[in-house]
């Protein structure tokens, strides 16, 4: 069961890491920096200042106590006896003692002072009932036989007597010194005293919280300064990605756009080349069922016996004769058309109002219609295929204005919509539904392809009364095709 439990617990403990992973990624890298550098910054004040604060402690209680026992050994050491021969102190050394102890400034801070001697014996007290009795020696004793000094605070520790009875409840600084033989530096003695440490606790702690207060400040000041620097570098990053999340974008629309007018482009193109396969259809069925057959009718006829035949009268050799010559002359007139629907006056050098002028005039003189011209301001520069197109375009739009509207109300309108040239054509006519165009015509699906190779747009509204035909074409993008 608790197999089973652990195996329950490990997939929903791996599923929380992802997460906090995930949304730690999430994050901005401000505020990832804020966060970690944060907490690691903390840890490191942290231990940098129990560290300093320790070794400071360390330093300065050792130095007090070695200037203490200094003090205490240059007043102490010259009462004593030859100490690696003296095991136990005459009365006057110990009124000597008792003395120079409880006076002056070491002893208004001595609180116990005791004389070992290496076997445990405590020489010398100024306690009662000490001086005599013998103890094992402690660690602090025993390093101080082996020639270290020792010093510790105790800090609101009980101050017992070797009997295990209290004698104070303060801060101590306890000092082991050993006592050197003069000659030949032997440690014949340790020296052990208690100085009241309430001056050295406060000291400590003062110094304890301005290390304190320094390692925080700096710490504080090198984290603000770095995260100014992060955050500045974060906010630059930001922008920088924007912007080039927005270069993408614009990239990724142009890239799309480019791929929808290559499509475009591809399917006009193949539209195209099945229009003119259907053009050129046309014009062979034009030339087969017009001129062709007129200039057979006239081919016949020129074999026939009532031209070639003596016997034949004038007058029926001049009746084949103008038949013929009818027949001709309407060949020739149907070519003429047909050539005038392909072969475009020169447009080349011709501006676009020129353009325009043109192609109402000529659909005037062949029609003998109204048509209502007007131009604003149109552009200066246009490609010739441009021109071409809205020739076209004119052209196509007033003959089916006069072949289905009767001509009615027809007029042509050029003006300029921002960077782009409008041409309008419409008339007063019927109108029609587009959907019930045959898909032989090729009027207005080749004025579409033709426009839309162009990147312009195509306009048809043939809603009752009256038809408009509308093309837009880019002023820049006409003048650089």
């Amino acid at each position: 069961m608790c197999r089973q439990q652990v195996e329950r617990t490990i997939p929903r403990f791996v599923v929380r890491a992802k997460d906090l992973i995930l949304r730690w990624n999430a994050l901005p890298l401000a505020r990832q920096f804020l966060l970690a550098g944060g907490i690691v910054a903390t840890s490191a004040m942290l231990v940098v200042g129990a560290f300093v604060t320790s070794l400071i402690e360390e330093a300065v209680t050792r130095n007090s106590a070695a200037t203490t026992a200094l003090y205490v050994d240059s007043v102490i050491a010259p009462l004593l006896p030859d100490m690696q021969t003296t095991e136990v102190l005459d009365d006057t050394v110990a009124r000597a003692l008792d003395e120079t102890l409880g006076q002056g400034a070491l002893g208004t801070r001595l609180l116990a002072f005791r004389l070992w001697r290496a076997d445990g014996t405590v020489l010398y007290s100024n306690e009662r009932n000490m001086a005599g009795r013998k103890f094992e020696l402690s660690r602090e004793l025993r390093m101080a036989f082996d020639g270290k000094m020792v010093a510790q605070l105790t800090p609101h520790d009980d101050l017992q007597d070797e009997t295990g009875r209290s004698a104070s409840k303060q801060p101590l600084l306890k000092i082991y010194n050993p006592v050197l033989q003069p000659w030949s530096g032997q440690v014949v003695a340790v020296s052990e005293f208690h100085e009241i440490g309430h001056d050295f606790q406060l000291s400590l702690r003062r110094a304890g919280i301005l290390t304190w207060l320094a390692v925080a400040t700096f710490t504080f000041a090198f984290f603000v300064v770095l995260s100014a620097i992060v955050m500045r570098g974060s906010r630059t990053i930001e922008k920088q990605r924007l912007a080039l999340e927005q270069r993408v974008e614009e990239l990724s629309s142009l890239l799309s756009q480019n791929e929808t007018l290559r499509t475009r482009l591809q399917q006009a193109s193949e539209r195209a080349t099945t229009l003119n396969e259907k053009m050129l259809r046309r014009i062979g069925a034009d030339l087969h069922d017009g001129p062709a057959q007129l200039l057979a009718f006239a081919s016949l006829r020129l074999d026939s016996d009532a031209l070639w035949n003596a016997s034949s009268s004038t007058e029926k050799r001049k009746r084949e004769i103008t038949a013929i010559r009818a027949s001709l002359d309407e060949a020739m007139h149907e070519i003429r058309t047909i050539c005038s629907g392909l072969v475009l006056p020169q447009i080349e050098t011709a501006s676009l109002s020129e353009i325009l002028e043109r192609c109402v005039q000529a659909h005037k003189q062949r029609t003998r219609s109204a048509v209502d011209l007007s131009l604003s301001h149109p552009p200066d520069h246009l490609s010739s295929s441009a021109k071409i197109c809205i020739y076209r375009f004119v052209q196509e739009a007033l003959n089916n204005a006069y072949r289905h509207g009767g001509g009615v109300g027809q007029r042509v309108v050029q003006s300029i919509d921002g960077d782009r040239v409008r041409i309008e054509v419409a008339d007063g006519g019927p109108g029609f539904n587009p959907n019930q165009v045959s898909p032989t015509s090729l009027g207005l699906a080749g004025l579409r392809e033709r426009i839309e190779s162009l990147a312009g747009t195509f306009e048809l509204n043939a809603a009752a009364p009256g038809t408009v035909v509308r093309i837009s074409l880019g002023i820049e993008e006409i003048g650089q095709v």
